[in-house]
């Protein structure tokens, strides 16, 4: 069930079955923010007339008009500079003047339908879904703003954006459009939000809120290792089932802002939308601006309500139609196992052995065109490499597909180096402002994606090599932030250089829809140096990403826990890699690599033709068991089973019929206790479950005392204890018997 009801022509009641979200017409005209939380059942008048009781007056505040302050209301798309002191969601200027906007309700229209578009990236469902447009008119500066709500009938969420068309007769400049703002009543949460850097994204940050702006963000043109637009603001006390969650999330890929504020009477306001600095936008007579969508969640069930949300709504209403429900291939990549050092012998060694133990799909990762023995070299020449394949990549293709197994390349198609041909022939499509000094990054060049043509160029390219060599995947990196940004392209065009970093995107966004249009069996695996642009925005196209360059098993644990709060494991790239980690040095055994990265999407990358029997036997062994769980791993409903802490991990995902649980434990304490029980709260009290094919145990004792974990070394018992020393782990399988 999912409704929009609106009464009088001015209140509008958004719901499903367990959220509403509320706003109304005030009455100066503009919109105004009632309530946004469980659901409310069906409303009369009488109720809406009772929530806008405003009996008593704030202190000290400036009136938009007599009756009226703005300081105080909650608004759902507020602005600066009309008694409302904060900081607004908009601002446009006429020459060198601010415009303050005063936009008043004109109409709606509501809609049942909300397509899946390959030409922006946007939340889609195939039905039972309301798309509420709600027009509102400036009169005195000819604009007109469009608030679009949708709400699905499967999630706690409702999705904002805002378009902006100038009905004048001249252009105005927009320097902050935000996708949409949320109005809450009090302050009593503690943010959350996804911080890192490269080799350690998405740690969970946690801070209070107080009177004050707090607000996180990117300039780096992409969505970045440092912050994740995610961000939740999670109720004090709130545990991982119980307690109130709110928390919101960009459909976008570039800059990018989040912002909280709280002011003296301790009501917060957050919002999020393209990043105001660097940013502007020449909106001409009769054109219109649409900001990126936010989408806006709601939870009383605590960390694991909110992670069911936020993982049913990309899974339902992000990830393309094609994969939302089919199983990602199971990959070696040769990255880790040759760097640049391969050729095509090498290549068909890793391949056959891969075959015999069970992957699915062989990909040659950096090095395979151009003449590219190194990350300084080539790229923007994308033909291959005759040194390395010298009969062809559509004979090496032939060869991988003949052995049963699909076949994928690398690109860095947004970059290009300074010895290539594309380089000498187009220096102007390159990112960068005349100056004599220009910033290098890896040895490498941004190119304007926000020039078509450029963008164009680059897909002939990847065109004539998919063709060639029959691809069945594309692994996209991206590895370095664009600096000095400035666009010949847009110079030429006399548009302002504010442009740049959003139309760079919508470049972007351009090149994955001519491939998914022109190829659309093609499996694209996001990666941008690892987590760099890991965000809603590329999984509209990209179904499975590379969260992070550390492939490491236990920082995975941090990186993986951050980023599930907002991302299911389905677009989870975990890659098992050899020891010492390449990327911090550290051992851990192989079981625990495979404990973690088996909880995702599963590939491997490591010189497989090195290793013993033993190890060869025990990865085969392990394939198997995922495929027959890849399902269940992919697609459940995945929980935390404990808080975040600093040493012990532990999660499950569940079908109701099967269910699969994962421990880890960094690092040995001594003599600790004497059985370890993990209680699991899904599990049904009337029903006996087999626990790892052994056990049959009833639902009760699970729940109530719990899942019995492996015995712990105490310094004594090393012939029972199954967690002997540090980097331990267990994964443990229950089947629902009646």
């Amino acid at each position: 069930m999912v409704a929009v009801e609106v009464l009088e022509n001015k209140f509008f009641h958004l719901h499903n079955d367990r959220i509403s979200y509320l706003f109304y017409v005030m009455e100066n005209g503009q919109l105004g923010h009632l309530y946004y939380g469980a659901f409310l059942g069906e409303l009369t008048e009488n109720d809406f007339r009772y929530m806008l009781l405003r009996e008593s007056k704030s202190a000290g505040t400036v009136k938009y008009s007599d009756d009226l302050t703005l300081s105080d209301r909650a608004q759902e798309y507020p602005v600066y500079g009309s008694s409302d002191f904060r900081e607004g969601a908009i601002e446009v200027m006429d020459g060198e003047d601010y415009l303050y906007l005063d936009f008043k309700f004109d109409s709606y229209t509501i809609e049942d339908q909300k397509p899946y578009d390959l030409k922006m990236p946007l939340s889609a469902s195939a039905g039972n879904v309301k798309v509420l447009k709600v027009r509102l008119k400036d009169s005195d500066h000819k604009l007109t703003l469009t608030q679009t709500y949708a709400i699905f009938d499967d999630v706690s969420a409702v999705v904002r954006s805002s378009e902006l068309t100038n009905d004048g007769d001249h252009g105005v400049q927009i320097s902050k459009i935000m996708s949409g703002a949320l109005e809450l009543p009090d302050a009593g949460y503690e943010l959350w939000h996804l911080c890192g850097a490269w080799l350690k994204e998405d740690h969970v940050r946690r801070q209070n809120l107080a009177p004050g702006h707090l607000s996180f963000g990117s300039l780096r043109g992409a969505t970045s290792h440092q912050h994740n637009p995610f961000a939740a603001l999670v109720e004090k006390g709130a545990g991982l089932d119980n307690g109130v969650v709110y928390a919101s999330n960009l459909i976008y890929s570039g800059n990018f802002i989040t912002s909280i504020n709280v002011n003296e009477w301790n009501q917060t306001r957050i919002y999020t939308g393209i990043n105001p600095d660097h940013f502007s936008w020449l909106l001409e007579p009769d054109e219109s601006f649409r900001t990126p969508e936010a989408v806006l969640f709601h939870t009383k069930d605590g960390i694991n309500g909110l992670m069911k949300e936020t993982h049913a709504f990309v899974l339902n209403h992000i990830i393309p139609p094609k994969w939302q429900n089919k199983v990602r291939p199971i990959v070696l990549n040769n990255w880790e196992a040759t760097y640049f050092d391969f050729d095509e012998s090498k290549l068909l060694e890793l391949a056959e052995k891969a075959k015999d133990i069970g992957i699915e799909c062989f990909a040659v990762d950096d090095g395979w065109f151009g003449h590219r023995d190194d990350d300084r070299s080539s790229l923007g020449n994308w033909t291959v490499d005759e040194r390395k394949f010298p009969n062809g990549i559509s004979a090496f293709a032939g060869k991988i597909h003949e052995m049963g197994l699909k076949f994928g390349m690398w690109f860095e198609p947004e970059m290009v180096s300074p010895d290539t041909r594309l380089y000498e022939e187009h220096p102007e499509w390159v990112v960068g402002h005349p100056y004599e000094r220009r910033s290098v990054g890896r040895g490498q060049y941004v190119l304007d994606f926000a020039n078509p043509q450029v963008v164009d160029a680059i897909y002939q390219q990847m065109k004539a090599i998919i063709e060639e060599a029959g691809l069945d995947y594309i692994k996209w990196d991206m590895n370095r932030n664009i600096t000095e940004a400035y666009s010949n392209y847009l110079h030429e065009r006399q548009r302002p250089q504010g442009e740049f970093f959003h139309r760079y995107i919508l470049g972007v966004y351009s090149l994955y829809a001519k491939i998914l249009s022109d190829f659309p069996e093609i499996f694209i695996e996001g990666c941008a140096s690892g987590g760099g642009r890991y965000d809603l925005g590329i999984m509209c196209y990209s179904p499975m990403i590379w969260p992070s360059d550390d492939s490491d098993a236990v920082e995975r644990l941090d990186i993986m826990s951050g980023a599930m709060l907002a991302y299911p494991l389905a677009v989870f790239s975990n890659h098992v890699s050899a020891c010492p980690n390449d990327q911090i040095r550290r051992n851990t055994p192989l079981e625990m690599r495979h404990d973690v990265c088996d909880f995702g999407a599963l590939g491997y990358e490591l010189d497989i033709t090195k290793l013993s029997d033993g190890e060869l036997a025990a990865i085969k062994a392990n394939i198997a068991e995922y495929k027959k769980q890849r399902e269940l791993i992919l697609f459940g409903q995945f929980r935390r089973l404990l808080p975040f802490d600093e040493n012990e991990v532990s999660w499950c995902v569940t079908d109701g019929s099967q269910s699969l649980v994962g421990f880890y434990r960094k690092l040995a304490q001594p003599n600790t206790s004497i059985f370890d029980y993990l209680k699991l709260p899904f599990a049904d009290e009337d029903k006996r479950y087999l626990v790892d094919s052994k056990h049959q145990v009833k639902g009760s004792w699970l729940k109530n005392n719990g899942l019995l974990l492996p015995y712990q070394f105490n310094g004594a018992n090393a012939d029972t204890a199954g967690l002997i020393g540090d980097f331990q782990s267990a994964r443990i399988s229950l089947e629902e018997l009646n």
